[in-house]
């Protein structure tokens, strides 16, 4: 049996790590402090670094990068150790964007990772929206992953990707079974757009998984940064309203060291 490990390094960076794959999603390695804007006014700032850095990864074999016009999940150190990586997955108008190694998939399409010796993982985008219907032109395209092993003995591990709750997530309860979902949250707004929502609230995140229906729920991307709404005690206020199996599936992570998880 593959053993799967993950390590949560902070904010939306998660190492997975699949026998001797070394997968990163989102690289955040930015110092505290700085403020990152986001367009239309938006902006946020930096209040937690990484728990480990960059410069103590190790190799990385992929990236599975949701987005990249975003600073809280690409910034400048991030996107410095893209080159390094042997490849990197994430939108199409993304993957145009960085060039070099990077290369993009629509929601849906599947590519796959291969090395003698290793198992093969495939990896399939699935869809997201980072906010309300319409706001596509303003935030950009996101996208989540699933990935696949041979031997996986309960289903598919999912990173959600930032987005809200809306029917194209629907579709992953239809097409995939989940064991272990990457789930970002936090409810972000901001000032300037109102009661607007670019991830989703907790509750929203909790009808999420009523409908995927993951065997263990992974809270990333709800920290770190001034403009999450819903930090760890507030979700875990809401989550305590939630139905008894998400309650049990929850797993929060110690930030920095790995965590066998049963997949």
């Amino acid at each position: 049996m593959t053993e799967l490990r993950i390590t949560h390094i902070g904010g939306p960076t998660v190492l997975i790590e699949v026998g001797e794959w070394r997968i990163l999603t989102d690289p955040t390695f930015d110092p505290p402090g700085r403020r990152y804007k986001f367009g239309w006014g938006t902006s946020s700032r930096k209040v937690v670094g990484p728990a480990v850095a960059a410069d103590d990864l190790g190799p990385i074999d992929a990236v599975l990068l949701t987005h990249d016009r975003h600073g809280d999940n690409l910034d400048d150190a991030g996107r410095a150790l893209l080159p390094s990586a042997g490849t990197v997955l994430t939108t199409m108008p993304g993957a145009a964007r960085l060039g070099g190694n990077a290369h993009g998939l629509a929601p849906w399409q599947s590519t796959r990772l291969e090395r003698p010796g290793r198992p093969t993982i495939e990896v399939t985008a699935t869809p997201g929206r980072h906010g309300p219907p319409l706001t596509r032109p303003i935030v950009g395209d996101v996208i989540g992953f699933a990935l696949r092993w041979e031997d996986q003995r309960h289903g598919t591990l999912w990173v959600s990707g930032d987005t809200v709750l809306y029917g194209g997530l629907r579709e992953v309860a239809d097409r995939l079974t989940v064991s272990v979902a990457l789930v970002h949250i936090g409810g972000v707004r901001f000032p300037v757009t109102g009661p607007i929502r670019y991830t989703m609230t907790t509750r929203k995140a909790v009808d999420l998984c009523r409908l995927v229906r993951p065997r263990t729920i992974i809270p990333v991307h709800y920290e770190g940064w001034n403009h999450f709404q819903e930090p760890r005690a507030a979700i875990e206020r809401e989550l305590a309203k939630a139905p008894e199996e998400i309650q049990h599936g929850i797993r929060w992570l110690p930030i920095g060291d790995p965590t066998t998880i049963d997949a």
